[in-house]
């Protein structure tokens, strides 16, 4: 079957399986189903064999088991799927999230731009109308009030008419329209840094909200949201790993350890996403104590430069307007960015599941008489516990002391001890680097103890095939765990709706399409590996001597002419050889000049008189 065949059944098994559980109250998202599809394959639990073909029974037993896992509304598993999707859905990185907020912004812009270069206004009402769309393009492009507000418009007209006078007009619609879009984006800037100069200096500014004051009060506010829930998650994290340290050991709880174990994966799921989110959060504090300290001073450099001269050329102050506009920018991209972490942080907690499994109540009884230990409490414990490398001669083990930048060594399982999680079922530990990090088949592993490091160096390719094992009866530790790699079939959320794994037949082909992974390569010997024992000159042919011979004997008599035409014009470039002339002059013509007489004639005896008489008073040529 064709990748479009299997893909159009796919939306055909997704779409049923949506509209299951839109009957039944849900409304879910295609990709949350796509994911639940593949999980529902890969546990071996429910006896998919991807090497059979599927019968009209498997696919109604699929539907069926999907259906179940998304109406258990009451499985942290399931949350913490939909956890994991919502912020892979919503989450941008931060240089990317500004790339597309600068792409939404340019993508207003195409059509007035367009309207703009592509206009051949000739009358009065028609010019006024054109200026009267670039005020309108400068406003939209600087973002800096609305179009439809009577005082913005006027004010940026008069910004604009101090640098792009109307009686301009004529000039600008004679350029081509690529020089009219670079003159556009210039003239918005330019406009833009004139307008934050004069709100500077309380002389105008409509419409210009004060990020730097807004930003500056709700950063540190957002910050300390951020940190105070994460706070509460570890804190939730640690009591859940406490207490799953105390059923291991005494088998007592109310609550089946498989949920326990579930809930704890919802809260450190949740807790690595926050860490994401105030670490970006951070970050844009730096940026705007940076955006703000350059801001300030490149305002003061344009005040001193205009408030000491009483005209200033433009080619001084005109750089500092444009420095102001994409300062600005920037300022406004920060307060884009902190708006869509702030509310991804918020869409989070309607996901957790942990609160709900057990109170607080419950929680703090069942930890009487236990310590709980924080993550860092656990790594003070075993710091002491270092490997042994001459114990365990055969594997190669990274330290602190003997390896550069330790602590950006990317640890597999997100930090977690691997012997743990596959030794006691799913457990999660964290483990400690400074003991030893097992470096094996390009990969690293930390653990929690040295004797977990020991069990798991000895046999590390059963652990890590374990480890995957457990993965598949749990998905929602493959993006946790950072496990993608270890299944062919398996994407993340934002690459799910494209269906290209899963293939689902409906008779004669098999369940699952794995990802098969092509390079394309070529190979080349070379003629002669030495070069430079090669005579490039040489020739073996005598004929072809002699056409060499003939060919410079001739040259002096030869005389390279070209010709191009319309068609080729400005398209290669043509080239004419020839001999120089030699210098002579010649000439042909002499000066003269010749000089007529002007006829003069008088007639007499016009006054009363009867005989009229002609007089001829020309003066003759030879004279």
């Amino acid at each position: 079957m064709s990748s479009s065949q299997a893909e159009g059944v796919i939306r055909t098994i997704i779409r049923e399986i949506a509209q299951t559980c839109l009957s039944r109250g849900q409304s879910l998202s295609e990709t949350l189903i796509a994911f639940m599809v593949k999980a529902v394959v890969l546990d071996p639990r429910n006896q998919f064999n991807v090497d059979r073909t599927l019968t009209k029974q498997d696919v109604q037993k699929l539907i069926e088991l999907c259906v179940d896992r998304l109406m258990d509304q009451t499985s942290p598993t399931l949350n913490t799927i939909k956890m994991q999707v919502y912020f892979d859905m919503n989450y941008t990185s931060r240089r990317e999230f500004l790339e597309v907020q600068q792409k939404v912004l340019q993508s207003r812009l195409p059509s007035l731009s367009r309207e703009i270069t592509d206009s051949r206004a000739k009358t009065r009402e028609d010019l006024k109308s054109l200026y009267g769309k670039i005020v309108s393009y400068v406003i939209q492009r600087s973002n800096l009030g609305s179009a439809t507000d009577i005082s913005t418009v006027r004010e940026t007209t008069a910004a604009l008419q101090s640098v792009f006078p109307q009686a301009q007009l004529a000039t600008f619609m004679s350029l081509l329209k690529q020089d009219k879009e670079q003159q556009l984006s210039e003239l918005a800037l330019i406009v833009s840094g004139i307008r934050l100069f004069n709100k500077d200096s309380r002389k105008g500014g409509e419409g210009i909200q004060n990020l730097p004051a807004v930003l500056n009060e709700t950063l540190p506010a957002a910050a300390a949201d951020i940190e105070s829930e994460l706070a509460g998650c570890e804190r939730l994290a640690w009591q859940y790993t406490a207490l799953l340290e105390k059923i291991c050991e005494r088998n007592e709880c109310p609550v089946h350890p498989d949920l326990l174990k579930q809930a704890l994966y919802n809260t450190r799921q949740h807790e690595a996403f926050l860490r994401l989110i105030l670490a970006d959060i951070i970050q844009s504090a730096k940026e705007v104590t940076r955006l703000q300290s350059d801001l300030k001073t490149r305002m003061t450099l344009l005040k001193n430069t205009v408030h000491t001269k009483t005209t200033v050329p433009t080619s001084q102050v005109f750089p500092h307007f444009t420095a102001l506009a994409s300062l600005w920018t920037g300022l406004e991209g920060e307060m884009l960015l902190l708006s869509m972490l702030t509310n991804v942080a918020s869409g989070l907690r309607a996901f957790l599941s942990a609160q709900s499994l057990l109170s607080p109540d419950q929680v703090e009884l069942l930890l009487h008489g236990l310590q709980v230990q924080t993550d860092a409490d656990r790594c003070s414990v075993t710091a002491e516990e270092r490997v042994v490398e001459s114990e365990m001669s055969s594997c190669e083990w990274c330290f602190p002391e003997s390896t550069a930048h330790f602590e950006d060594v990317p640890l597999q399982y997100k930090g977690f001890c691997g012997f743990t999680l596959v030794k006691n079922n799913g457990f999660l530990l964290p483990g400690n680097p400074k003991i030893g990090v097992l470096k094996h088949k390009e990969k690293y592993y930390a653990f929690s103890s040295r004797s977990a490091a020991y069990e798991f160096a000895s046999k590390a390719d059963e652990f890590i095939a374990a480890a995957v094992e457990m993965a598949k009866r749990q998905p929602e530790l493959i993006q946790l765990l950072q496990l993608h790699q270890e299944f062919a079939s398996v994407t993340p959320y934002s690459e799910v709706a494209t269906y290209t794994s899963l293939a689902f037949m409906q008779s004669g082909e098999k369940l699952l399409v794995k990802t098969i992974s092509k390079s394309d390569a070529s190979m080349q010997t070379e003629t002669h590996p030495l070069e430079t024992n090669i005579v490039k000159s040489y020739e073996w042919n005598e004929w072809e001597l002699r056409r060499r011979a003939i060919k410079l004997a001739n040259l002096r008599n030869k005389v390279t002419r070209s010709m191009q035409t319309h068609a080729s014009h400005m398209r290669r470039h043509n080239s004419t050889q020839t001999f120089l002339p030699k210098d002579a002059v010649s000439q042909t013509k002499r000066d003269g000049e010749s000089n007529v007489p002007k006829a003069q004639v008088y007639l007499s005896g016009l006054r009363g008189g009867t005989n009229m008489m002609k007089l001829d008073l020309t003066r003759a040529v030879d004279e």
